[in-house]
């Protein structure tokens, strides 16, 4: 299947994974929307360099935490013309334990990471574009839904709600829409840590030794985007890590 010229949202498009899907989905012939909610200087550096590349791409800018900054995102977003696809790749990460975990505390992780991703769906899923050409959806999770992680609880059941969300999507908008998900391991460090090591010392055990990057996730992304019988599916970019079960 061909993304030639298809129009797709990303989120948290700017830096880090994001930045490499909207590069590689973008080398791969499509339109890209570059979401970002702080990062404005990386957003339109990138934009600006999808551009010269030959590459059409806009930025907008949004907070996934609430609704109306969601809905401010998608109507920014199809301003200049309907969307093909959607990434919800953008999420808020925090290592915070159950007996600590306040209800302000959940909100602020389930908002970006799975209400702010939800909302989008359904705003995507509404256009009249889509009844003669059907749409993707790729959902960014964490391979820590086929584990047990302690330590960030929050997070962790933002993950798997979204794991499930993808499901029930997938059947819900068939066949105008097909919904998948990436489950990624261990990619980067987290933005304060300049570390080359620190994911050896951190990133956990893995049945290869393959160290999974960026681009590895952003081809699972194209993948999806480029498999028409492909809806519901989540796909592990961990080395084999899901397998052991651990949550670290």
């Amino acid at each position: 299947m061909n993304i030639k010229g298809k129009r797709i949202l990303v989120t948290g498009g700017g830096v880090r994974i994001g930045r490499s899907i909207a590069t590689t989905l973008a080398q791969a012939g499509a339109d890209i929307v570059i979401h970002y909610r702080s990062s404005s200087d990386a957003a339109e550096e990138l934009a600006e360099t999808l551009r010269i590349s030959g590459a059409r791409a806009d930025t907008v800018c949004g907070d996934l935490a609430t609704e109306k900054g969601t809905a401010s995102i998608m109507e920014q977003a199809l301003h200049h013309g309907p969307l093909d696809g959607l990434v919800n790749n953008a999420a808020v990460f925090n290592r915070t334990p159950l007996a600590t975990s306040d209800r302000a505390a959940f909100l602020a992780e389930f908002g970006p990471n799975l209400f702010g991703p939800l909302e989008l769906i359904r705003a995507f899923a509404a256009q009249p574009h889509l009844e003669k050409h059907p749409g993707t959806i790729v959902n960014l999770l964490d391979r820590r839904i086929a584990a047990h992680d302690a330590g960030a609880v929050p997070y962790h059941l933002s993950k798997i709600a979204l794991a499930e969300a993808t499901r029930l999507a997938a059947l819900e908008f068939a066949p105008r829409i097909r919904v998948n998900g990436v489950a990624p391991g261990a990619i980067l460090p987290p933005p304060e840590i300049d570390d080359p090591d620190y994911l050896t010392q951190h990133g956990g055990n893995a049945p290869l030794t393959h160290r999974c990057t960026p681009e590895d996730i952003a081809s699972a992304v194209l993948f999806f985007f480029t498999q028409p019988a492909l809806t519901g599916q989540i796909l592990f970019v961990d080395a084999g890590q899901h397998l052991l079960g651990n949550g670290v």
